[in-house]
């Protein structure tokens, strides 16, 4: 039967009416981010599920199932039979259902039958290709269900290859893509001062919906490649220094004056002994230290006999900035790193543009204590070329 409730508070956009009116079977929005992918996402279920019908949702984690299972609730209530928490499930008084699933697991819904499913932030699911291979593909065989694929890409993945299935229109395929600006509630102001900020892969990824060539990786996997040789034999000219945090490591890495690596150790030890082997390490040579939390009263100690080394507190703003300094670096090789586990840190260290920046860090379980030291070590010879060794510009 047939419940009517009152719609949905806003009304969807042109582009989302668009992808509503040319929709296939299988479809795949690849879209920038804050275009209203997952309120779109969100009508979807709504109206599928209204109308009697099963509706499997899910997202990369648990995480980004908070939101949408709240609004959805929210915007039923007239009409839900039943709330379960505990399976994440709603059924309504039609007799359809809705089913909140996180794909952190690729089973997830195996054994379901659905009408419709919705993957929302198809871009950034793990397994997104054994996961729909292996699992959801299947529990739309019943009921001939339909499936929609919404995300803000993150590099070729399956989720874009996906999407170039729609694009030749392959077995019921259909795909789009849509810029952050066909959502007219963003103040183009917004979007422009983005433009001006952002280095142009990351503002292409993340506000135009183009993919970039390597995904999460600031720097580029190929100018990476382009930087790698032996280490230098040259004399160290300036040292950057992340110290441990919890499982960690403190790597030392030290540029000669064209910016190869000439010296790299890492470790995992006691504060004592880090601060002996830093100190013997350093010297009289130009150094930047993270003295961010637990590293301030190292950097206190160090400065009492190594005059030459400072501080640099890492923030959303500064890690930008010296992230930056060494996409840069890479991609006009005015950097060189030896082959192994830096040039891995390097390889997997990724970004997210969030609602207040960029933010860069390795992916869970991998480290980038290597990266951060890399990055440090290149502002410091940066700072020492432009201001005669004076650390105190910084």
């Amino acid at each position: 039967m047939r419940v009517e409730i009152q719609p949905i508070e806003d009304a969807l956009h042109p582009g989302q009416t668009k992808v509503l009116k040319e929709a296939g079977r299988f479809n795949v929005l690849e879209c920038g981010r804050r275009f209203g992918k997952t309120h779109l996402g969100i009508q979807l279920a709504i109206d599928r599920a209204i109308d009697g019908g099963e509706v499997g949702w899910f997202a990369p984690t648990y995480r980004y199932l908070a939101d949408p299972w709240r609004d959805i609730e929210k915007i039923l209530a007239p009409v839900i039979a039943k709330t379960d928490r505990v399976e994440k499930r709603l059924d309504l008084l039609s007799g359809g259902t809705i089913d909140f699933w996180s794909l952190d697991n690729i089973d997830a819904g195996r054994g379901r039958r659905y009408d419709r499913i919705i993957i929302d932030e198809a871009g950034i699911v793990r397994d997104l290709g054994p996961a729909w291979q292996e699992t959801l593909r299947a529990t739309l065989a019943d009921r001939q269900g339909d499936a929609w694929f919404l995300g803000t890409p993150k590099g070729r993945s399956f989720f874009h290859r996906l999407f170039e299935r729609g694009q030749i229109g392959d077995g019921g395929w259909k795909s789009w893509r849509l810029p952050t600006t066909s959502n007219p509630t963003i103040p183009p102001e917004e979007i422009e001062a983005a433009r001006q900020e952002l280095p142009r892969q990351i503002f292409e990824q993340e506000f135009l919906g183009i993919p970039a060539d390597d995904g999460g990786n600031p720097f580029g996997l190929d100018s990476i490649a382009a930087c790698v040789g032996p280490l230098s034999t040259s004399p160290v000219k300036a040292i950057g220094i992340d110290l441990a945090k919890s499982v960690d490591w403190t790597v030392v890495a030290g540029l000669d004056e064209d910016g190869a690596v000439a010296m790299l150790e890492r470790w995992q030890g006691p504060w004592s002994e880090t601060s002996s082997r830093i100190d013997g390490l350093v010297g009289e040579i130009a150094c930047l230290v993270d003295s961010t939390g637990v590293g301030d009263p190292i950097v206190e100690g160090l400065q009492k006999t190594r005059p030459r080394l400072e501080g640099f507190k890492f923030s959303s703003t500064s890690k930008q900035q010296i992230m930056e300094g060494l996409a840069s670096a890479f991609q006009t090789r005015r950097v060189a790193i030896p082959d192994g586990w830096l040039r891995t840190e390097c390889e997997t260290f990724e970004y997210q543009y969030t609602r207040t920046g960029v933010r860069y860090e390795a992916p869970t379980g991998m480290h980038d204590d290597g990266v951060c030291a890399l990055a440090l070590a290149l502002r410091c010879l940066d700072t020492t070329a432009r201001s005669g060794f004076d650390f105190r510009v910084l």
